[in-house]
């Protein structure tokens, strides 16, 4: 009997021995979540009960409880490195079979998807058309992006002000090349639909008056060519501020302050450009010309520069246009039961009917932490710890040994006693 109690010690021993072991081997293992050994002591029992004098069985090894602490986050500065610092897995496909991991190690495929070293796809919430993320459906995450198609300008707006002591100028009649014949100019680049730029020059004349006070014309132009041969006008009052906008054509826009121009045809073969411009930020005060800041809503074709992952997992892919576009947002898992969670190898793992079914959501939403960028999690394993469980596991396993040896000892005495009778 006691030969048979020793044997389930040294089993189980050897089973705490190797979850050490396993433990130890995988220190350096990113998202390795550490086991732990967990022991249930053996008693026999009939259908009458225990004798109060019964001796237990000896040990079982009842479970091997994966623990999911957070492992330390370390910085790599690789922005596909990708850490969850707190709750929540990475979601993974291999051809269509769902796999949860830790380890953030991804990397690009041949065809631009990012996957595992294992070649495993990283799972994304699909970008919808009018914004935001369908978060009913799941694709792989893919960089595979062409370059970035261009916007034509469609709207300007101009921040300067206007000398209001100025007189009109001594020439009458408006010409380009006559600085005589305008005030003061300005000039800014837009954008047409083929994404080719343009250089859009505004000219400001003083046209006031005693019949009309504080009044300025503008002309535009483009890349040299007159937009409209007529100027539009604009009214200021006697604190500077504009009152009135009106088009070349005498019409005004819907929005006060605003001046359409017209329709100019570029040379590229695009389509024709029409820019209106906002007024509303410019006032006529002092002796200075001074222009704050000119801005437009077209920009150019874009080549991809990089790729940023923010905090809630939402990828974007960055232009040298100054544009991005989101590719998805990284879907996460979490479990009413990890341990219930079927161990794959890799760092990953599969969902269990112990484990439950995964509930999906983003980062930084209820129950799920957030993501780092550019950053690992480390394993969960304590080095000194499983070098404390090492000696106490290999303690047990000497103690059992003993045992043994004591029982054979006194096997022998009684067969000793047994021949000597």
């Amino acid at each position: 009997m006691s030969f048979n109690i020793a044997l389930t010690g040294l089993n189980a021993a050897n089973e705490d021995l190797s979850v050490t072991s396993n433990n130890l081997a995988n220190v350096a293992t990113v998202g390795f979540k550490g086991s732990r050994t967990e022991f249930s002591d053996l008693f026999a029992s009939t259908q009458t009960g225990v004798s109060a004098t019964a001796v237990g069985n000896g040990v079982a090894v009842s479970e091997v409880a994966q623990q999911f602490t957070q492992g330390n986050i370390e910085t790599t500065g690789n922005n596909l490195d990708l850490a969850v610092s707190g709750n929540g897995y990475f979601i993974t496909s291999q051809n269509g079979a769902l796999n949860y991991t830790r380890d953030g190690e991804f990397q690009l495929n041949a065809d631009g998807d990012v996957v595992t070293a294992e070649g495993q796809n990283l799972q994304v919430y699909p970008p919808l058309a009018n914004g935001g993320f369908n978060t009913g459906g799941l694709q792989n995450l893919s960089l595979t992006t062409g370059e970035s198609a261009p916007q034509a300008t469609t709207a300007a707006q101009v921040t300067a002000n206007l000398p209001a002591d100025s007189a009109p100028p001594a020439d009458g009649t408006f010409s380009p090349t006559d600085p005589n014949s305008y005030t003061n100019t300005t000039s800014l680049t837009v954008y047409d639909s083929l994404g080719a730029a343009h250089t859009a020059t505004l000219y400001f004349v003083n046209e006031s008056s005693d019949a009309t006070p504080d009044t300025w014309n503008v002309y535009e132009y483009i890349d040299g060519t007159q937009v409209n041969a007529d100027p539009a006008t604009l009214t200021y009052n006697s604190n500077g501020a504009l009152t009135s906008a009106v088009n070349p054509d005498g019409s005004t826009e819907a929005t006060a302050g605003e001046v359409d121009f017209g329709a100019y045809t570029p040379a590229t073969g695009a389509s024709d450009m029409d820019v209106t411009f906002n007024f509303n930020q410019t006032t006529q005060y002092g002796d200075d010309f001074g222009v704050t800041a000119v801005q437009q809503n077209g920009y150019t074709t874009g080549q991809l520069t990089g790729i940023n992952i923010s905090s809630t997992g939402v990828v974007q892919a960055q232009y040298t246009n100054g544009n991005s576009i989101d590719l998805g947002q990284i879907a996460l898992a979490n479990f009413a039961n990890p341990q219930g969670l079927q161990q794959e190898g890799s760092a990953s793992w599969s969902a269990t009917d112990e484990s439950g079914e995964p509930v999906n959501g983003i980062a930084g939403g209820s129950g799920f932490g957030t993501i780092q960028s550019g950053s690992l999690e480390e394993s969960n394993v304590n080095t000194t710890s499983a070098l404390v469980d090492m000696i106490t596991a290999e303690r047990d396993f000497q103690a059992n040994a003993q045992m043994i040896q004591t029982q054979d000892q006194v096997t022998q005495s009684i067969i000793q006693i047994d021949q000597n009778g």
